[in-house]
């Protein structure tokens, strides 16, 4: 348990204030100033033992309003505590919170409540440690301080946020979204089947939580028959694309898996089974629409960052066609997007935060509608749509929730 001791500002000077008396006493023959030194140390040292013969001890446990904290969203942190021989006339109290989150998380330490409260923001992607709870004694005086540490660390993810998109105004693909998608599968978006259990072998992935609690064992949702999905979305993370290879601070590629994940959540809300993979083909999720598939895909890309090289589309696309296939990617020139080709998909979707010149002409002629996406992702996303780009819209269908 970590602990430090040290004289305050006011310690500091009336230790050093004593000393003086003591060396002006002797080369003045001055007694009172001798009688004032000596009480000026015996007063710092007495203020130093009242702050550090005290034993402490006790447990802290941390509760988080949310299991995952998006960006910019608010939660509140109740801290509970039982913290024995700790009666001092003044202390207090700070979380000690990473730079990933902010918080006013200091204060008055309360004598009885034995319950601190206070809230936090999300501020940057990652799982990131909260605590310990660090207490600060100060003696009567003012003289001298103690600052110890207890408790462990409690964890807290912050995730991408997830913005809100308009709704596509025509069907694409083979499945056309909403009920059209349901026509091969044996419903793993399907509430109505029941769930089986788990067998060595089964992706952890499958496994539905509510039907684990109630029965007390693994069980796993049924397997579709069909493979492919209905949509595709893909992050480019690789680093020749990004100015900031290996860091997840990136303003861009912030905004890039801000993109992802708002783009992946609606088009499942549109009624299309989606799966997110990056440019080197790693499954990052697979949404079907369960909560559970949603987190799933948000831890995932609270923890992705710049790094390798990516494939080609075609690969990574493989041999069925999606309809909606979205890529995400930073800096492409003419050359990138030459060789960006859209595998057959009915609606590729290109989004890039930093378009050089002619690149986007170039993407377009591969048959990708293209936008730029900036700070404003709702902006970059209405870019795109059939009606903005001349394209003739179909029959309209219902939006899915």
């Amino acid at each position: 348990m970590p602990r430090r001791r040290s004289l305050t500002a006011r310690g500091i000077g009336a230790l050093l204030a004593g000393l003086g008396c003591l060396i002006a006493a002797n080369l003045v023959g001055a007694p009172i100033l001798l009688y004032i030194g000596v009480l000026l140390i015996a007063v710092t040292a007495f203020a130093v033992i009242a702050v550090r013969v005290p034993r402490r001890s006790g447990t802290v446990a941390r509760q988080i309003s949310t299991d995952l904290l998006t960006v910019s969203e608010t939660s509140r942190v109740t801290v509970r505590f039982s913290l024995r021989a700790l009666r001092v006339p003044r202390a207090l109290w700070r979380d000690v919170l990473p730079e990933a989150v902010t918080g006013d998380s200091a204060g008055e330490y309360p004598s009885e409540t034995g319950q601190l409260s206070y809230l936090i923001t999300g501020v940057r992607r990652g799982v990131w440690p909260i605590g310990p709870l660090v207490l600060r004694t100060v003696d009567p005086f003012g003289l001298a301080q103690r600052e110890q540490a207890f408790g462990d660390t409690r964890t807290v993810t912050v995730v991408p946020e997830v913005f809100t998109l308009a709704p596509l105004t025509v069907k694409v693909g083979a499945a056309g979204g909403t009920a059209h998608t349901s026509s091969s599968r044996l419903g793993q978006g399907s509430d109505n089947l029941s769930p089986r259990r788990y067998v060595s072998g089964d992706s952890m992935r499958r496994i539905h939580w509510r039907a684990t609690a109630h029965r007390g064992q693994l069980m796993v949702r049924q397997e579709e028959e069909e493979s492919s999905p209905d949509a595709l979305v893909i992050l480019d993370r690789s680093a020749s694309r990004w100015e900031r290879p290996g860091d997840e601070a990136d303003p861009a590629f912030e905004t890039a898996v801000s993109m992802c994940a708002s783009v992946a959540v609606h088009l499942v809300q549109e009624g299309y089974g989606v799966d997110v993979i990056d440019s080197a083909g790693t499954l990052l999720g697979t949404l079907r629409g369960h909560e559970d598939d949603r987190d799933g895909l948000l831890v995932a890309l609270a923890l992705t960052a710049p790094r390798g090289e990516a494939r080609d589309v075609v690969t990574l696309v493989g041999g069925t066609p999606p309809g909606p296939l979205v890529y995400i990617t930073g800096r492409i020139d003419e050359e990138d997007a030459a060789r960006l080709r859209p595998a057959g998909a009915a609606a590729p979707l290109l989004f890039a935060t930093a378009l050089e010149p002619g690149a986007k002409d170039v993407a377009a002629q591969q048959g990708w509608r293209v936008a730029d996406l900036g700070e404003d992702i709702t902006e970059a996303w209405e870019d795109v749509l059939p009606d903005r780009v001349g394209l003739a819209p179909a029959e309209p269908q219902g939006r899915a929730r």
